[in-house]
């Protein structure tokens, strides 16, 4: 016999994170009943995973669990909000139990290092696919978003970019080169969300965004929302060494247009520079400036011996075929 809905919540859901005192009601009814602090605003977000789109069949379960709520709390990161409650709408061909017993691991490991309490969802039947909301809070006045960067502003992004998209490009055998692969499919597949640097950024960035379609892509979109352009300075890139190999192959696709990075990219007023490093060093978050905001429109990318190109490569579109 088959298990029924409402016994896969009870068994694989109703317990998968920890609880928190400002949930009043949580799973097992027609809605939760949630208490904001006093005065917060609530930061919401929302992103569905589908099999053979964001992920391919038959991929690793505890990954995917954790993925689905890392690309979430980035977005939270991205806006310098606190991560508080998560809702799962899980679409599932069968109730399989090893998938489940997997994917609630790895959701519940990183909900509970983010102190994210899972307060409700919905289940069905039909082809894979994972749609994760995320709530959070943040003061008034204090989110950050993309549309705050002025020409001038330096440009710094967290971590190091390119290192997913090159294990995609590996993984499909694009590429025939072995890079650390172990290393590359970790940085895909169980991204680490900014939500530390995140808070740290408030007061500090002008605009911010997380790497989710690729860095130039991303980088347009607070350009169009803060009406600037930008130069990018790619010696000043931060990579690893096996994006760097690419890099001096010509390859500069992976660092630029890679995607699912999830590390944030942010502007930085000139004179907060400084408070900004000081306050980095002292968090030990690793950011690295690569450019800046420019009153023309448009993205200058700067070669290594100084070549300019605004030839700017595609990052991922969900409609592109």
């Amino acid at each position: 016999m088959g298990i029924s809905e409402f016994e896969l919540i009870r068994e694989y859901f109703a317990d998968v994170t920890g609880s928190r005192t400002d949930v009043s009601l949580g799973i097992g009814d027609d809605c939760a009943l949630l208490q904001p602090p006093a005065g917060s605003l609530l930061a919401v977000s929302v992103d569905t995973l589908v099999e053979g789109r964001h992920f391919s069949a038959g991929a690793e379960p505890v990954s995917l669990g954790h993925k689905a709520l890392a690309v979430n709390l980035s977005d939270l990161a991205a806006m310098g909000a606190e991560p508080a409650w998560v809702m799962l709408a899980l679409t599932l061909p069968a109730p399989d139990a090893a998938w489940l017993q997997g994917f609630v691991r790895g959701f519940g490991a990183l909900a509970a290092g983010y102190g994210v309490q899972l307060v409700g969802g919905d289940t069905t039947r039909g082809p894979l696919s994972i749609t994760v909301q995320v709530t959070g809070f943040i003061e008034p006045g204090g989110a950050l978003t993309r549309g705050g960067g002025k020409a001038g502003d330096r440009l710094f992004v967290s971590g190091c970019v390119g290192d997913a998209g090159l294990a995609l490009a590996q993984g499909g055998g694009s590429i025939h080169s072995d890079h650390g692969m172990a290393r590359l499919r970790e940085r895909l597949d169980r991204p680490q969300p900014r939500v530390a640097l995140g808070r740290l950024l408030r007061g500090l960035a002008s605009a911010a965004i997380d790497i989710s379609d690729g860095l130039t892509a991303d980088l347009g979109h607070i350009c169009s929302a803060s009406g600037t352009g930008a130069r990018v300075d790619l010696e000043s890139l931060p990579v690893s060494a096996p994006v760097r190999a690419e890099c001096a192959r010509g390859h500069w696709q992976y660092a630029l247009a890679g995607g699912d990075d999830y590390e944030l990219l942010f502007s930085v007023p000139p004179g907060r520079v400084g408070d900004l490093l000081l306050a980095c060093r002292d968090a030990g978050e690793r950011v690295q400036e690569i450019g800046c905001l420019a009153e023309d429109s448009g993205i200058v990318l700067v070669y290594p011996g100084g070549r300019e190109s605004e030839e700017i490569p595609d990052g991922f579109d969900h409609f592109r075929p």
